[in-house]
C-alpha cells in the first residue's frame, strides 16, 4: 500500500489513538507539571511523523521518524513515574507500555523501508 498522507501511516494513527487514551487517563489530574509533560511527550510522536511526512525528501523523513521512537521512550518513562506517584495503577501502565512499544517497531519498520527504498535508488 503506498503512503499518499501521514494519517495514512499506522505509526501515526496508533499514536493519535494513544494521545486520547493519556489526555482521558490524565485529564483530572492536578499535577500539571506531570501532566503537561506527559501530554507533550505522547504528542510529539504523531507530530514528528506528520512533519517529516510533509518534508520534501526521504532523507528528511526519515531524520523526523527517528525522533518518534524517542517521544515513545519519553512517554514510557513517564508511566513508570505514574505509577509510581500512583496516579495510574500496573495494569494500566503494563497496557500503555506495550502500545508505546508496538508503535516504536512500526517507526522503526517505516525508517527500515525507507532505508531499503534509499538505498535500492543508488
Amino acid at each position: 500500500m503506498e503512503i499518499k498522507k501521514f494519517e495514512d501511516i499506522i505509526a501515526w494513527q496508533k499514536s493519535q489513538n494513544l494521545e486520547v487514551e493519556i489526555y482521558t487517563i490524565f485529564q483530572t489530574n492536578k499535577d500539571f507539571g506531570f501532566r503537561d509533560q506527559i501530554c507533550r511527550a505522547v504528542l510529539s510522536i504523531s507530530n514528528n511523523i506528520a512533519e517529516g511526512f510533509e518534508r520534501t525528501s526521504k532523507k528528511a523523513f526519515g531524520r523526523f521518524l527517528v525522533i518518534a521512537p524517542s517521544s515513545c521512550s519519553e512517554t514510557r518513562s513517564m508511566f513508570f513515574f505514574a505509577q509510581r506517584l500512583k496516579y495510574i495503577n500496573e495494569e494500566i501502565k503494563i497496557k500503555l507500555i506495550e502500545s508505546t512499544n508496538e508503535i516504536s517497531r512500526i517507526i522503526y519498520g517505516l525508517i527500515n523501508s525507507l532505508k531499503s527504498i534509499s538505498s535500492s535508488n543508488s
